[in-house]
């Protein structure tokens, strides 16, 4: 003897969700009302309109987005509240369909995969895609076609270039020949002069006038600096050399191997050998 399951009509399972949600949104409210909190206070304090919790507390869930949000929303005002959600939700329509009331397909009902032929992927036809491939193959030929740097085509050897290019170069007699500009028409070049000799050191004042006048005995050197930092005079001598310095005074002078060079200072005869030391004097001339 086979056993027959009979399923609970929707019009049933309606009304129980129904009376449960009734029930919950009871115990909702009259937790609220204990509280001495207002609807509206309730609201702002979980951030939903006021419409929303009206419904859940009159049972209406079918004016909620879904079950789950209902759920939800009564564990938030279990909280808010210190009230113990599992009474409340133990009342409430569980979350498998979206709404209360639809009929969940039976465990013994037949899958029917839905039909394919809108999900099915869009095709080119043949005639289509054999000119995209004709279209690829010609860009193709077109990159890889050997051309030479200026862009142009390069020339294919066939048959019919097998024979040599000729190329006709002009001789030598019906070449031009340049002829050189007649001489009466170039300038003529500048002379080049040489460079002017400069003048003798000992030439730089006459004796005369010459501030100091230095003659060397042996190779000795010579120093002399006038107030403006000019180097006067700053040289070796030679035996038998005389040189000459003048300048903005006072000049410093440094005389090297004082005794062999004789010092002059405004014609005058210098003794160097008392401020000398080591063979070398350093002074001024004011």
């Amino acid at each position: 003897m086979s056993e027959t399951t009979i399923p609970s009509g929707s019009a049933e399972q309606g009304d129980e969700g129904t009376r449960g949600a009734q029930a919950a949104g009871a115990m909702l409210r009259k937790a609220r009302e204990d509280a001495g909190l207002h609807v509206a206070a309730l609201a702002v304090a979980l951030k939903v309109p006021v419409k929303k919790l009206e419904a859940l507390e009159a049972g209406r869930i079918d004016l909620l987005p879904d079950a789950t949000f209902a759920r939800g929303l009564a564990a938030s005002i279990c909280r808010g509240l210190k009230l113990d959600p599992k009474p409340v939700l133990d009342l409430m329509p569980g979350i498998g369909g979206s709404r209360l009331g639809a009929q969940a397909p039976a465990i013994n009902e037949r899958f029917e995969p839905t039909s394919m032929s809108s999900a099915a992927p869009w095709r080119l036809p043949k005639p289509a895609l054999l000119a995209v491939g004709v279209l690829l193959l010609g860009a193709l030929a077109m990159y890889f076609y050997p051309r030479q740097p200026d862009g142009t085509e390069t020339a294919q050897a066939g048959p019919e270039a097998s024979g040599t290019v000729e190329m006709s170069v002009p001789s030598a007699a019906s070449a031009p020949v340049l002829q050189p500009e007649s001489s009466a028409a170039l300038p003529p070049a500048p002379a080049i002069l040489p460079p002017p000799a400069e003048p003798a050191a000992s030439a730089v004042a006459p004796a005369s006038d010459a501030t100091m006048v230095f003659t060397a005995k042996a190779e000795s050197w010579v120093q002399v600096t006038d107030a403006k930092g000019v180097q006067v005079v700053r040289r070796t001598l030679q035996a038998g050399e005389r040189v000459t310095a003048s300048g903005a005074l006072p000049l410093a002078v440094v005389v090297g191997r004082i005794d062999a060079v004789d010092v002059q200072v405004r014609g005058q005869p210098m003794n160097l050998a008392g401020i000398a030391k080591t063979n070398v004097a350093r002074f001024e001339v004011k």
